[in-house]
């Protein structure tokens, strides 16, 4: 196991700190392993985290996505106890630097803190964030406006941006008719003439074990290509990782209750399948797929949404998010929008012109030991150019 143990500088004295606090760098490949039990007890203790944050969906992702030798983890203990963490993936490239995990499949960047310490937890992860070069820095996307590492954020010494990022949409979870109260009288007697024709369709709902996640998300990217075969599918949801990714993830989190699948089964046909993610604050519908002949006998939005309303209002959460983007199917219910932020951690000493300027330096040192060294034929020509 390879781990860096780091004393950063509080304030406060070094004796007393390495009595209480401690911080860990881990580099390994398989450190979301290793530390899962802690991570998810972790979770618990965090109000902020969401399902992007368990370990499951971190692991699942990493083993899909992540590229060796690239993932940072970092920790902070307090008396041992976990009470920091987040994982980061150096980007590749001469310039580095670390982004969140996730890349595009993921609508909530965050680290986790415990609430109970959490700005003093926060500090020592700030103060611990390995940014040491001029060049480095931290891009998070998709940050909530009250996310963990907000308070990271704050503390941290360097430089910082913040900026907009993808819009989300959220509304409350209360029964149907009450949400309909949001919307204009002729479009709430629209909807309520939908759903009494769902009602009276005959269609079966039918929630997804652990063990049955793998034959159902099978069916859900089925007919989420069919539905959108004439208007393009994003490209990464046809790759065999994104469905190996979705299978791991979704299971481990329908086993420990923050997600669930539903099959929607007409005349003894799978024609709909909806994935909801759970977290204490909200539920999120992250995905779904429905068959086109569907949409000739009901209305796909309202059946799909009403099971995920259900879902929520059955785990006792508060607020239904439709994540990102901005689809029509989303606005009839007229939704709260919030934009997510884009956070930049610029590297702590000289200020950038000068940091541009030692860049600049390194670079034409670089191209100069390159063509010193792999392309003599280069330098030849550059040297007989000079002379002529």
């Amino acid at each position: 196991m390879s781990t860096e143990a780091v004393t950063p500088t509080t304030g406060v004295p070094a004796q007393a700190r390495a009595a209480r606090w401690t911080t860990e760098l881990r580099r390994e490949d398989d450190a979301l392993d290793t530390l899962a039990e802690e991570w998810d007890d972790l979770v618990g203790r965090c109000g902020t985290a969401t399902f992007f944050q368990s370990a499951v969906w971190q692991r699942s992702w990493w083993r899909q996505y992540g590229r060796p030798g690239a993932l940072v983890v970092v920790l902070v203990r307090r008396e041992g106890r976990l009470v920091g963490a987040g994982a980061f993936r150096r980007r590749g490239g001469p310039l580095g630097g670390l982004t969140g995990l996730g890349a595009g499949l993921i609508d909530f960047t965050d680290v986790l803190l415990d609430d109970d310490c959490a700005d003093r937890a926060a500090a020592e992860f700030a103060a611990v964030l390995p940014l040491t070069r001029p060049w480095h820095s931290l891009e998070l996307r998709e940050v909530r406006p009250e996310a963990a590492v907000q308070r990271v954020f704050e503390h941290w010494r360097g430089r910082r941006r913040r900026f907009a990022d993808s819009l989300c949409q959220y509304l409350p979870a209360v029964p149907m008719e009450q949400l309909l109260k949001r919307v204009p009288g002729k479009t709430a007697q629209r909807s309520r003439v939908k759903l009494r024709k769902i009602a009276e369709s005959g269609v079966e709902v039918r929630s997804t074990t652990p063990e049955e996640v793998p034959e159902a998300l099978e069916g859900l990217l089925r007919l989420h290509f069919l539905q959108w075969e004439d208007r393009g599918v994003t490209p990464e949801h046809r790759t065999e990782r994104f469905s190996r990714h979705l299978a791991e993830s979704t299971a481990g989190l329908i086993a420990t209750g923050r997600a669930a699948v539903h099959q929607f089964w007409l005349d003894g046909e799978l024609l709909a399948v909806n994935l909801v993610l759970l977290c204490p604050s909200f539920s999120g519908l992250y995905l779904y797929g429905a068959h086109p002949k569907l949409r000739e006998r009901m209305d796909i939005a309202g059946l799909l949404f009403g099971a995920a309303l259900d879902e929520t209002l059955g785990a006792g959460i508060p607020v239904i998010s439709l994540l990102r983007g901005q689809e029509a199917y989303k606005q009839r219910w007229r939704p709260d929008q919030l934009p997510n932020q884009r956070l930049l951690f610029g590297p702590r000493g000289p200020a950038p012109a000068a940091a541009a300027r030692g860049g600049a330096v390194r670079a034409r040192r670089a191209a100069v030991h390159l063509v010193a060294t792999r392309m003599p034929r280069l330098k030849e020509s550059l040297a007989a150019r000079r002379r002529g």
